[in-house]
């Protein structure tokens, strides 16, 4: 008779892939165990095998569930009524607030998805490249003459602002919604206008 699924088999997975992110964070891909995930999980080694078959699975796991998420939420911001700057300071305010409490998943993003199989990093970078794409057009339409013909300027500008948003989550991790918002209007701004308009 087949195993029935437990009512909570998703909230333990979710703790699984929250405890496993803050060990690969910590101790690296290659350098966490089985046995360090169980216990950071609180949970026993057998009961992981349960939900997951290996580290490898488990890693997919987090990065599949954290970029998809995130991918769905920055190009689902609802735009409508919104001028072109209105738009650029959305999405860039709603991109460092989405990276608020998710860190270490952020960390194994950058550390970890050279580990896993070309095939499930193809996937990952689909979403990666869902959310460029997005900013960049939000980009281009704030200066269509500057971007028009010159496809390798709107990527490194496109890149630039990640970079900038990227710096914050390394060095002001812990910072609260409202520093967030502020630096997020000091991107756009800077985007935008250059340093006069700061």
């Amino acid at each position: 008779m087949a195993r029935t699924i437990a009512k909570d088999h998703d909230q333990k997975r979710a703790q699984i892939l929250k405890s496993a992110a803050r060990v690969f964070a910590k101790e690296g891909f290659d350098r966490a165990s089985m046995t360090q995930l169980a216990r950071e999980c609180g949970i026993s080694k057998a009961n992981i095998y349960h939900y997951y078959d290996s580290k490898d699975a488990i890693l997919f796991d987090i990065l599949e569930t954290y970029l998809r998420e995130l991918r769905d939420l920055i190009c689902g911001i609802d735009m409508e009524g919104l001028s072109a700057p209105q738009r650029l300071h959305k999405v860039v305010a709603e991109i460092l607030l989405a990276y608020q409490g998710v860190d270490d998943e952020h960390r194994v993003q950058t550390s970890g998805m050279s580990a896993l199989p070309e095939d499930q990093q193809k996937l990952l970078r689909g979403y990666q490249r869902d959310m460029v794409v997005f900013l960049s057009n939000i980009i281009s339409e704030n200066a269509p003459e500057v971007f028009k013909e010159d496809a390798a300027k709107l990527r490194s500008a496109t890149m630039s602002v990640f970079g900038m948003l990227n710096w914050y989550y390394m060095w002001n991790s812990g910072a609260d919604a409202a520093a967030r918002e502020d630096y997020a209007k000091l991107v756009s701004n800077l985007t935008l206008h250059g340093l006069q308009g700061l």
